[in-house]
């Protein structure tokens, strides 16, 4: 069953590294272009994806904070217990308000559709926040397959009937890991735990201290399903 999995990660983590070059070539046109088959120029060396990884209480458009965290000076040291930019809706934050358009980023979105249904079925989506429709346009999908034979989605295959906090915690880190200049899987990258980091996720959802915060993480699991 490990074998399997790792196998399952190894090729997703493979998809999404052309697949994320691609997307944020598409939508941030940089200068110089991402490259879909290197991962050297990626992670923090690069302004776009340094900005997309960066904390979000930070500015990665102030010089201290890109130097600090290039350096991995001790006042900018990038570890899991932080939430990139590349998690919010239109790559942009509130800083007093730190859950606006959280996890409702376009590249989270499809990168789930690409993982979960098909790299095709990631076109459809439109742009951040309204217009994901993840488990519907799978639902399209899987009728248009009826008249052609195409791969059965993962979906189906496990019958997720709605998206769950451990299947987005899964492209978060993936994600994460598609920006990063890394080029072969590990689970603890400098100060940056994968493990540790995946947990984090699945606790915003999973373990909230209240009526109101379980009310939030409800509404937005039920955005991620509809």
């Amino acid at each position: 069953l490990k074998k399997g999995a790792d196998a399952a990660r190894g090729d997703d983590t493979s998809s999404l590294k052309e697949l994320v070059a691609a997307w944020v070539n598409q939508e941030f046109r940089p200068s110089p272009l991402i490259k879909p088959d290197d991962k050297h120029s990626r992670g923090f060396a690069s302004d776009v994806c340094g900005k997309l990884l960066c904390p979000a209480e930070w500015d990665w458009d102030e010089n201290r904070v890109r130097a600090g965290i290039r350096d991995r000076t001790t006042d900018y040291i990038v570890s899991e217990n932080s939430w990139p930019l590349f998690m919010y809706e239109k790559y942009k934050v509130d800083r007093d308000k730190l859950e606006e358009g959280f996890l409702k980023s376009k590249l989270l979105v499809l990168a789930f559709k690409a993982i979960f249904t098909s790299p095709s079925s990631a076109k459809e989506a439109d742009g951040d926040g309204d217009g994901a429709d993840i488990l519907e346009n799978n639902r399209h999908a899987q009728r248009k397959s009826e008249q052609a034979k195409v791969k059965t989605c993962v979906t189906s295959i496990i019958s997720m009937k709605k998206v769950t906090p451990r299947a987005i915690a899964y492209i978060v880190c993936q994600v994460h890991f598609a920006l990063s200049c890394v080029s072969s899987w590990r689970t603890v990258d400098g100060d940056f735990d994968y493990e540790l980091f995946w947990n984090n996720v699945v606790d915003y959802f999973e373990v909230v201290p209240g009526p109101v915060t379980k009310r939030r993480v409800d509404k937005l699991l039920e955005w991620w399903t509809r």
